[in-house]
Protein backbone atom coordinates (compact mmCIF):
# COMPACT_ATOMS: atom_id res chain seq x y z
CA UNK A 1 0.00 0.00 0.00
CA UNK A 2 1.30 3.39 -1.38
CA UNK A 3 1.55 6.36 1.71
CA UNK A 4 -0.85 9.00 1.64
CA UNK A 5 0.42 12.40 2.38
CA UNK A 6 -1.90 15.75 2.99
CA UNK A 7 -1.10 19.34 2.93
CA UNK A 8 -2.81 21.60 4.89
CA UNK A 9 -3.08 24.50 6.22
CA UNK A 10 -4.41 26.66 9.28
CA UNK A 11 -5.40 29.43 7.01
CA UNK A 12 -6.29 29.94 3.32
CA UNK A 13 -3.63 30.80 0.69
CA UNK A 14 -0.55 29.35 2.75
CA UNK A 15 1.69 28.40 0.08
CA UNK A 16 0.00 24.59 0.03
CA UNK A 17 0.07 24.53 -4.06
CA UNK A 18 3.78 25.97 -4.23
CA UNK A 19 4.38 22.90 -1.54
CA UNK A 20 3.02 19.99 -4.00
CA UNK A 21 4.77 21.34 -7.01
CA UNK A 22 7.68 21.05 -5.45
CA UNK A 23 7.37 18.46 -3.48
CA UNK A 24 6.12 16.21 -6.36
CA UNK A 25 8.61 17.60 -8.42
CA UNK A 26 12.08 16.12 -6.28
CA UNK A 27 9.40 12.78 -6.34
CA UNK A 28 8.80 12.82 -9.95
CA UNK A 29 12.66 13.08 -10.69
CA UNK A 30 13.40 10.14 -8.68
CA UNK A 31 11.31 8.39 -10.26
CA UNK A 32 8.26 7.90 -7.77
CA UNK A 33 5.04 7.69 -9.25
CA UNK A 34 2.71 10.55 -7.88
CA UNK A 35 -1.09 10.70 -7.74
CA UNK A 36 -2.37 14.50 -6.65
CA UNK A 37 -6.22 15.57 -5.82
CA UNK A 38 -8.02 17.63 -3.71
CA UNK A 39 -11.47 15.59 -1.99
CA UNK A 40 -12.74 18.97 -1.66
CA UNK A 41 -12.89 21.45 -4.31
CA UNK A 42 -12.74 24.85 -4.71
CA UNK A 43 -12.82 25.69 -8.28
CA UNK A 44 -13.47 23.15 -11.09
CA UNK A 45 -11.59 22.63 -14.27
CA UNK A 46 -13.63 23.56 -17.49
CA UNK A 47 -14.14 19.75 -17.77
CA UNK A 48 -16.01 19.41 -14.54
CA UNK A 49 -19.10 21.95 -15.37
CA UNK A 50 -21.17 19.51 -16.09
CA UNK A 51 -20.89 17.93 -12.99
CA UNK A 52 -23.35 14.32 -13.69
CA UNK A 53 -21.43 14.07 -17.02
CA UNK A 54 -17.95 14.47 -15.96
CA UNK A 55 -15.35 13.59 -12.29
CA UNK A 56 -15.25 16.58 -9.89
CA UNK A 57 -11.77 18.01 -10.89
CA UNK A 58 -10.52 20.83 -9.50
CA UNK A 59 -8.53 23.48 -11.92
CA UNK A 60 -5.49 23.11 -9.33
CA UNK A 61 -5.09 19.72 -9.68
CA UNK A 62 -5.63 20.49 -13.59
CA UNK A 63 -2.87 22.50 -13.09
CA UNK A 64 -0.69 20.83 -11.19
CA UNK A 65 -1.11 17.69 -13.47
CA UNK A 66 -0.05 19.15 -16.56
CA UNK A 67 2.77 21.45 -15.07
CA UNK A 68 3.72 17.80 -13.92
CA UNK A 69 3.35 16.05 -16.70
CA UNK A 70 1.36 13.36 -14.89
CA UNK A 71 -1.03 11.11 -16.52
CA UNK A 72 -4.83 11.32 -16.17
CA UNK A 73 -4.94 8.41 -13.95
CA UNK A 74 -2.63 10.33 -11.30
CA UNK A 75 -5.26 12.67 -10.99
CA UNK A 76 -7.63 11.87 -8.51
CA UNK A 77 -11.46 13.71 -8.55
CA UNK A 78 -12.75 15.58 -5.95
CA UNK A 79 -15.49 14.19 -3.81
CA UNK A 80 -17.63 17.69 -3.05
CA UNK A 81 -17.41 21.12 -4.15
CA UNK A 82 -17.09 23.94 -1.47
CA UNK A 83 -19.75 26.46 -3.01
CA UNK A 84 -22.33 28.54 -1.44
CA UNK A 85 -25.10 26.78 -3.26
CA UNK A 86 -24.07 23.09 -2.47
CA UNK A 87 -23.32 24.16 1.09
CA UNK A 88 -26.52 25.13 1.81
CA UNK A 89 -28.59 22.48 0.05
CA UNK A 90 -26.39 19.97 3.08
CA UNK A 91 -26.72 22.25 5.52
CA UNK A 92 -30.55 22.43 5.04
CA UNK A 93 -30.28 18.41 4.78
CA UNK A 94 -28.69 18.44 8.14
CA UNK A 95 -26.18 16.06 6.00
CA UNK A 96 -22.74 15.78 7.72
CA UNK A 97 -21.32 13.05 6.17
CA UNK A 98 -18.76 12.84 2.98
CA UNK A 99 -20.77 10.04 1.44
CA UNK A 100 -19.85 7.04 -0.51
CA UNK A 101 -17.43 8.26 -2.71
CA UNK A 102 -15.09 8.63 0.48
CA UNK A 103 -15.16 4.62 0.88
CA UNK A 104 -14.24 4.14 -2.47
CA UNK A 105 -11.38 6.78 -2.21
CA UNK A 106 -10.28 4.81 0.27
CA UNK A 107 -10.18 1.94 -1.42
CA UNK A 108 -8.30 3.83 -4.30
CA UNK A 109 -5.60 4.87 -1.81
CA UNK A 110 -5.55 1.19 -0.33
CA UNK A 111 -4.86 -0.68 -3.81
CA UNK A 112 -2.13 2.03 -4.78
CA UNK A 113 0.71 -0.72 -5.55
CA UNK A 114 3.71 2.03 -5.04
CA UNK A 115 4.51 6.00 -5.11
CA UNK A 116 3.11 8.29 -3.24
CA UNK A 117 -0.95 10.17 -3.28
CA UNK A 118 -0.59 14.02 -2.44
CA UNK A 119 -3.80 15.37 -1.52
CA UNK A 120 -3.96 18.92 -0.74
CA UNK A 121 -7.20 19.70 2.12
CA UNK A 122 -9.08 22.85 2.69
CA UNK A 123 -7.76 26.26 3.08
CA UNK A 124 -8.18 25.43 7.51
CA UNK A 125 -8.70 22.76 9.52
CA UNK A 126 -12.24 23.59 9.72
CA UNK A 127 -12.61 23.99 6.50
CA UNK A 128 -14.68 21.38 5.46
CA UNK A 129 -16.23 19.89 8.27
CA UNK A 130 -19.87 20.63 6.45
CA UNK A 131 -18.24 18.18 3.61
CA UNK A 132 -17.03 15.40 6.42
CA UNK A 133 -13.39 16.37 4.50
CA UNK A 134 -11.80 18.57 7.11
CA UNK A 135 -7.98 18.26 7.84
CA UNK A 136 -8.42 16.37 10.85
CA UNK A 137 -11.36 14.18 9.37
CA UNK A 138 -9.65 13.06 6.42
CA UNK A 139 -6.60 12.24 8.09
CA UNK A 140 -8.02 10.09 10.00
CA UNK A 141 -10.55 8.26 7.60
CA UNK A 142 -7.28 8.06 5.10
CA UNK A 143 -4.50 7.22 7.53
CA UNK A 144 -2.46 10.23 5.87
CA UNK A 145 0.43 11.69 7.58
CA UNK A 146 -0.23 15.50 7.20
CA UNK A 147 2.05 18.63 6.68
CA UNK A 148 1.36 21.55 7.30
CA UNK A 149 2.53 25.26 5.27
CA UNK A 150 1.90 28.08 7.48
CA UNK A 151 3.03 31.81 6.89
CA UNK A 152 5.36 32.95 9.68
CA UNK A 153 5.14 36.57 10.71
CA UNK A 154 6.80 36.41 14.09
CA UNK A 155 6.38 34.22 17.54
CA UNK A 156 2.59 34.37 17.70
CA UNK A 157 2.29 32.25 14.38
CA UNK A 158 2.87 29.49 16.31
CA UNK A 159 -0.45 29.04 18.12
CA UNK A 160 -2.53 27.95 14.88
CA UNK A 161 0.18 25.12 15.04
CA UNK A 162 -0.13 24.25 18.06
CA UNK A 163 -4.03 23.96 17.64
CA UNK A 164 -3.67 21.93 14.83
CA UNK A 165 -1.25 19.61 16.73
CA UNK A 166 -3.73 19.02 18.95
CA UNK A 167 -6.64 17.47 16.65
CA UNK A 168 -3.84 16.00 14.22
CA UNK A 169 -1.52 14.61 17.01
CA UNK A 170 0.77 11.70 15.55
CA UNK A 171 -0.35 12.44 12.21
CA UNK A 172 1.72 15.57 11.87
CA UNK A 173 4.92 15.01 10.37
CA UNK A 174 6.31 18.37 10.26
CA UNK A 175 5.86 21.89 9.48
CA UNK A 176 6.91 24.18 6.25
CA UNK A 177 7.13 28.04 7.60
CA UNK A 178 6.05 30.16 4.18
CA UNK A 179 6.47 33.87 3.39
CA UNK A 180 9.00 34.67 6.27
CA UNK A 181 10.88 37.92 5.95
CA UNK A 182 14.34 37.77 4.84
CA UNK A 183 16.00 39.24 7.99
CA UNK A 184 13.76 37.03 10.21
CA UNK A 185 15.46 33.64 8.61
CA UNK A 186 18.57 33.69 10.96
CA UNK A 187 16.52 34.11 13.92
CA UNK A 188 14.10 31.16 12.97
CA UNK A 189 17.07 28.72 11.98
CA UNK A 190 19.21 29.90 15.25
CA UNK A 191 16.99 29.66 18.17
CA UNK A 192 13.18 28.95 17.00
CA UNK A 193 13.17 25.97 14.60
CA UNK A 194 15.12 24.02 17.46
CA UNK A 195 12.32 25.56 20.04
CA UNK A 196 9.34 24.04 17.81
CA UNK A 197 11.36 20.68 17.39
CA UNK A 198 11.14 20.49 21.52
CA UNK A 199 7.24 21.06 21.15
CA UNK A 200 7.02 18.62 18.76
CA UNK A 201 6.76 20.57 15.45
CA UNK A 202 9.79 19.51 13.36
CA UNK A 203 10.22 22.00 10.83
CA UNK A 204 10.86 20.56 6.87
CA UNK A 205 11.31 23.96 5.54
CA UNK A 206 11.46 28.04 5.89
CA UNK A 207 10.42 29.89 2.71
CA UNK A 208 11.42 33.64 2.20
CA UNK A 209 8.52 35.72 0.93
CA UNK A 210 8.11 36.14 -2.42
CA UNK A 211 6.77 38.97 -3.98
CA UNK A 212 5.99 36.76 -7.50
CA UNK A 213 4.02 34.27 -6.13
CA UNK A 214 2.26 36.99 -4.36
CA UNK A 215 1.59 38.11 -7.75
CA UNK A 216 -1.98 38.44 -9.23
CA UNK A 217 -2.30 39.07 -13.24
CA UNK A 218 -3.46 41.54 -14.81
CA UNK A 219 -6.65 39.76 -16.55
CA UNK A 220 -7.35 38.30 -12.86
CA UNK A 221 -7.44 42.67 -11.64
CA UNK A 222 -9.43 43.15 -14.48
CA UNK A 223 -12.15 40.85 -13.37
CA UNK A 224 -11.97 41.70 -9.79
CA UNK A 225 -12.75 45.79 -10.73
CA UNK A 226 -15.41 44.57 -13.52
CA UNK A 227 -12.77 46.71 -15.70
CA UNK A 228 -13.28 48.03 -19.06
CA UNK A 229 -9.78 46.79 -20.85
CA UNK A 230 -8.66 49.99 -23.24
CA UNK A 231 -5.94 48.52 -24.76
CA UNK A 232 -3.38 45.77 -25.27
CA UNK A 233 -5.77 42.85 -24.06
CA UNK A 234 -3.27 40.53 -25.26
CA UNK A 235 -1.55 41.18 -22.39
CA UNK A 236 -3.33 40.73 -19.41
CA UNK A 237 -1.37 37.81 -18.21
CA UNK A 238 1.32 39.83 -17.49
CA UNK A 239 2.26 39.57 -13.43
CA UNK A 240 1.94 42.55 -11.01
CA UNK A 241 3.78 42.54 -8.09
CA UNK A 242 3.53 45.66 -6.29
CA UNK A 243 0.90 49.05 -7.06
CA UNK A 244 1.24 52.93 -6.91
CA UNK A 245 -1.00 55.53 -6.44
CA UNK A 246 -0.72 58.26 -9.26
CA UNK A 247 -1.90 61.30 -6.64
CA UNK A 248 1.18 63.46 -6.20
CA UNK A 249 2.75 65.97 -8.49
CA UNK A 250 4.34 64.46 -12.16
CA UNK A 251 8.43 65.09 -10.32
CA UNK A 252 7.28 63.35 -7.18
CA UNK A 253 6.00 60.47 -9.02
CA UNK A 254 8.76 59.67 -11.32
CA UNK A 255 11.27 59.54 -8.97
CA UNK A 256 8.58 57.20 -7.13
CA UNK A 257 7.52 55.07 -10.11
CA UNK A 258 11.46 54.18 -10.64
CA UNK A 259 11.99 52.77 -7.17
CA UNK A 260 8.77 50.38 -8.02
CA UNK A 261 8.85 47.34 -10.18
CA UNK A 262 6.24 45.16 -11.96
CA UNK A 263 3.25 48.31 -10.86
CA UNK A 264 0.10 48.68 -11.19
CA UNK A 265 -0.19 52.18 -11.21
CA UNK A 266 -3.41 53.71 -10.13
CA UNK A 267 -4.82 57.47 -10.77
CA UNK A 268 -7.41 59.50 -12.17
CA UNK A 269 -8.41 59.50 -15.69
CA UNK A 270 -7.78 63.31 -15.84
CA UNK A 271 -3.92 63.22 -14.65
CA UNK A 272 -2.58 61.92 -17.88
CA UNK A 273 0.85 63.56 -16.67
CA UNK A 274 1.25 61.15 -13.77
CA UNK A 275 0.17 58.35 -16.68
CA UNK A 276 2.03 59.06 -18.94
CA UNK A 277 4.98 58.89 -16.20
CA UNK A 278 4.10 55.46 -15.23
CA UNK A 279 4.07 54.27 -18.90
CA UNK A 280 7.98 54.66 -18.93
CA UNK A 281 8.34 53.07 -15.44
CA UNK A 282 8.21 49.37 -14.73
CA UNK A 283 4.47 49.62 -14.83
CA UNK A 284 2.30 46.46 -15.67
CA UNK A 285 -0.83 47.82 -16.03
CA UNK A 286 -2.75 51.39 -15.93
CA UNK A 287 -6.00 51.51 -14.02
CA UNK A 288 -7.87 55.17 -14.52
CA UNK A 289 -10.54 55.61 -12.11
CA UNK A 290 -12.94 58.50 -12.08
CA UNK A 291 -14.93 60.41 -14.94
CA UNK A 292 -13.08 61.25 -18.44
CA UNK A 293 -11.67 59.73 -21.00
CA UNK A 294 -8.62 59.16 -21.75
CA UNK A 295 -6.46 60.98 -24.39
CA UNK A 296 -5.83 59.62 -27.72
CA UNK A 297 -1.76 60.02 -27.00
CA UNK A 298 -2.27 58.18 -23.49
CA UNK A 299 -3.84 55.23 -25.99
CA UNK A 300 -1.26 55.64 -28.49
CA UNK A 301 1.87 55.31 -26.04
CA UNK A 302 0.24 52.56 -23.54
CA UNK A 303 -0.25 50.53 -26.80
CA UNK A 304 3.03 51.08 -28.18
CA UNK A 305 4.65 50.13 -25.12
CA UNK A 306 2.41 47.18 -24.31
CA UNK A 307 0.64 48.34 -20.83
CA UNK A 308 -3.03 47.04 -20.89
CA UNK A 309 -5.30 50.41 -19.82
CA UNK A 310 -8.05 49.57 -17.62
CA UNK A 311 -11.19 51.61 -16.69
CA UNK A 312 -13.18 51.34 -14.00
CA UNK A 313 -16.27 52.95 -12.14
CA UNK A 314 -15.09 52.69 -8.49
CA UNK A 315 -13.05 55.73 -7.14
CA UNK A 316 -9.41 55.16 -6.08
CA UNK A 317 -9.85 54.53 -3.10
CA UNK A 318 -12.10 51.07 -3.24
CA UNK A 319 -10.24 50.46 -6.43
CA UNK A 320 -6.79 50.53 -3.96
CA UNK A 321 -8.67 48.08 -1.37
CA UNK A 322 -9.96 45.60 -4.37
CA UNK A 323 -6.30 45.39 -5.96
CA UNK A 324 -4.33 44.90 -2.01
CA UNK A 325 -7.30 42.30 -1.35
CA UNK A 326 -5.88 40.23 -4.38
CA UNK A 327 -2.21 40.47 -3.19
CA UNK A 328 -1.41 36.53 -1.81
CA UNK A 329 -5.09 35.05 -2.58
CA UNK A 330 -4.96 34.16 -6.03
CA UNK A 331 -4.48 30.76 -7.31
CA UNK A 332 -0.92 29.33 -8.50
CA UNK A 333 -1.78 28.60 -12.37
CA UNK A 334 1.00 30.29 -14.10
CA UNK A 335 4.40 28.72 -14.87
CA UNK A 336 6.01 31.21 -14.32
CA UNK A 337 5.05 31.04 -10.79
CA UNK A 338 5.25 27.05 -10.85
CA UNK A 339 8.62 27.23 -11.65
CA UNK A 340 9.84 29.41 -8.82
CA UNK A 341 8.29 27.47 -6.40
CA UNK A 342 10.18 24.63 -7.63
CA UNK A 343 13.34 26.65 -7.49
CA UNK A 344 12.18 27.47 -3.74
CA UNK A 345 11.25 24.20 -2.04
CA UNK A 346 14.19 22.77 -3.61
CA UNK A 347 16.33 25.60 -1.81
CA UNK A 348 14.20 26.19 1.43
CA UNK A 349 13.15 23.12 2.28
CA UNK A 350 14.28 19.68 3.57
CA UNK A 351 12.00 16.36 3.07
CA UNK A 352 14.36 13.77 3.71
CA UNK A 353 12.87 13.26 7.47
CA UNK A 354 9.20 13.28 6.15
CA UNK A 355 10.52 10.43 3.00
CA UNK A 356 11.89 8.60 5.54
CA UNK A 357 8.91 8.59 7.45
CA UNK A 358 6.81 7.82 4.77
CA UNK A 359 9.40 4.79 3.86
CA UNK A 360 10.15 6.48 0.39
CA UNK A 361 13.49 6.20 -1.24
CA UNK A 362 15.60 9.07 -0.58
CA UNK A 363 16.92 11.96 -2.29
CA UNK A 364 19.86 11.35 -4.47
CA UNK A 365 22.36 14.45 -3.74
Amino acid sequence: MAPTLLIGSCEAFSGKSAVVLGLARQLSRQGIPVRFGKPLATSLDEASTEWGQSPLLDADVRFIGATLGLPEAHLIPSLHVLDGATAQQRLVQGDLEPGPGFALLRQQLAEAPDGLTLLEAAGSLHEGLLYGLSLPQLAEGLEATVVLVHPWLDSRSIDPLLAAQAQLGERLAGVVLNAVKPELVPQLRAELIPALAQLGLPVLGVMPQSPLLRSVTVEELALRLGAQVLCCPERLDLLVETLSIGAMNVNSAMEFFRRRRNMAVVTGADRTDIQLAALEASTQCLILTGAGEPLPQLLNRAEELDVPLLKVEHDTLTTVEVIEQAFGHVRLHEAVKASFAFRLVEEHCNFEPLFRRLKLPAMAK
